[in-house]
């Protein structure tokens, strides 16, 4: 049984090596970039408090939360676009004083679909007692439509390529026979004034979407005729 079960490896692996040597190939890889404007932005903020009352400590994060939530709901923000990312009680040594105090943290993330709506919405947010800004991210609602002509712009770009390779050598490509896919969206920075200049300054912008990139790459097999 051993040596039938040898020959039938041998008789495949000598098969899988004329198909390739019978199918010869080209692979490359294409690139896919589309650019857009971002039209939404998702802003993580936190209320910090520290003190030695752990207890109260909470109790002063939870009113604020519950502020800014009425708030934010008060600006047409819907709930399924306002998350609690962390509720964070800490317990450190001061070494001077030989004494304990806590820090309470409670985070949240709001989705503004309305980039118009950023400047009250920040200057309100800072009203009801946040004093952390942990940082923003861009996104765009026209993600999937992005995604799919960034995946069309790729492929037209390895059949370019492929065909550039075969014609060099007096030949052409033919169908494909593979395709993997690697996606890529670089998001721009924002332009974020600190958060207590708000108040003075809320009617100059301080917020500069910039582009996003959103990019695909395809590494793709064709046969070589």
């Amino acid at each position: 049984m051993k040596k039938i079960a040898l020959l039938l490896m041998v008789v495949a692996s000598s098969s899988m090596t004329a198909q390739s040597q019978l199918n010869p190939s080209v692979e490359v890889t294409g690139e896919g970039i589309v650019m857009i404007v971002p039209d939404q932005v998702s802003i993580s903020v936190r209320v910090e408090n520290t003190g030695s009352n752990p207890k109260e400590l909470k109790q002063r994060n939870d009113r604020t939360i519950a502020e800014v939530l009425e708030f934010v709901k008060g600006m047409g923000i819907k709930n399924k676009y306002v998350q609690t990312d962390f509720v964070r009680l800490s317990k450190n040594y001061e070494y001077n004083t030989k004494t304990y105090n806590y820090v309470a943290n409670q985070s949240l993330t709001i989705k503004l679909m309305d980039l118009k709506k950023y400047e009250p919405l920040m200057n309100g947010l800072l009203e009801t007692g946040i004093n952390r800004i942990d940082g923003l991210s861009f996104s765009s609602s026209e993600m999937e439509s992005l995604k799919s002509q960034a995946r069309k712009k790729a492929i037209e770009n390895a059949k370019m390529k492929a065909e550039e390779y075969a014609s060099v050598l007096g030949q052409s490509i033919g169908k494909a026979t593979q395709i993997s896919e690697f996606q890529k969206i670089n998001t721009p920075g924002p332009l974020l004034r600190s958060a207590m200049a708000m108040d003075s300054e809320s009617s100059k912008q301080t917020l500069a979407p910039g582009e996003m990139q959103v990019s695909v790459k395809v590494n793709v097999s064709f046969v070589l005729n």
